[in-house]
């Protein structure tokens, strides 16, 4: 933060989702000082949408009594280029999959006076809000995941985020976890998503409820299993659902091992849906990565759950680019 921040003392977080999005307005300390939401599903082009986001945050400054003190916008979106500013075939936006390439970050200034916009995709915005804000504050050397839908990643290294010659670095998701592995919406086989994502874990009940017909859980009759069905089932002391985290826990803590040999990070932060299933899934996973990192890194490695409030993470790791 530099020493124009004492002049414009706010910055904007937006996060783009598939159905909504979520815009606040945040201070240097991280605190949400006012926010909304727009639709994100109802457009078919980029133009109505961006008005309504104006019309949002035009509210959000007044609301907060903002008016010409916000610095910048910082964005967060699936398939988001921090390097070109635009956001490339997002299959789950609508406007975005309909027009292949949007020029995001220009257009959005446009429309808000030339604000200065910074966009990245949403786990790099999930980094970069923890970094500022939360678990990795202090840290420079640092992994995070999303357990979410799917498996995010955001790397930092002596405090940069790794973005790559083109981008899109850093997408650990989609590293190899089981060769030959289940089929992934990427084209690929055995993505780490397919096993450790909430859609991994449900697969993985669905999958043994077929494998182990006569073992006995209280998943089993049920419709449409989710991955809080599992967790409930476990929490409530269900062996056979614990034993799925057990197994969901080893294969993330064997595939961390090696995201460890690349960056020697500090600590892996865990974020989303799945990390709020807390010893469940990381007593698993720290013996697991344990046993699989090589003896320089034994014992050395944090896994720390994040420490931003759910409600406002998205919100506050994109604002942490405007800064």
């Amino acid at each position: 933060m530099d020493n124009n921040s004492g002049i414009k003392p706010y910055v904007v977080g937006i996060d783009i989702g598939g159905q909504t999005t979520k815009m606040g307005i945040v201070d240097a300390r991280g605190n949400v000082l006012a926010k909304n939401t727009v639709r994100t599903d109802t457009y078919d082009r980029v133009e109505p949408y961006l008005e309504d986001v104006k019309t949002g945050l035009t509210e959000l400054i007044k609301e907060a009594g903002a008016e010409g003190l916000v610095r910048g916008i910082g964005v967060g979106a699936p398939n988001a280029n921090y390097y070109t500013g635009e956001i490339a075939n997002a299959v789950n936006i609508s406007w975005s999959a309909k027009n292949g390439v949007t020029p995001f970050a220009r257009l959005l200034s446009e429309k808000m006076d030339g604000m200065p916009v910074t966009i990245t995709n949403d786990a790099n915005a999930a980094a970069m809000g923890e970094m500022a804000y939360g678990a990795a504050k202090g840290m420079k050397d640092f992994i995070m995941i999303t357990l979410g839908t799917g498996i995010g990643s955001g790397i930092v290294i002596n405090g940069q985020m790794v973005y790559g010659h083109d981008g899109f670095a850093g997408e650990l998701g989609h590293t190899c976890a089981v060769r030959g592995g289940r089929a992934c919406n990427c084209g690929r086989n055995g993505c780490l998503e397919t096993y450790c994502s909430a859609i991994g874990v449900a697969r993985t009940a669905r999958e043994w409820l077929e494998t182990y017909p006569d073992e006995p859980t209280v998943l089993r009759g049920k419709i449409d299993i989710t991955s809080k069905d599992v967790y409930e089932a476990a929490i409530g002391g269900d062996a056979f659902a614990k034993k799925i985290f057990d197994f969901t826990g080893r294969i993330l803590g064997e595939n961390i091992a090696d995201f460890v040999a690349f960056s020697a990070p500090e600590a892996i932060v865990l974020f989303g849906g799945l990390a709020r299933s807390g010893d469940l899934l990381r007593i698993p996973l720290e013996e697991a990565m344990n046993k699989n990192l090589l003896s320089i890194w034994k014992g050395k490695i944090k896994i720390v759950f994040s420490q931003l409030k759910e409600s406002d993470a998205a919100i506050l790791g994109a604002s942490a680019l405007a800064w």
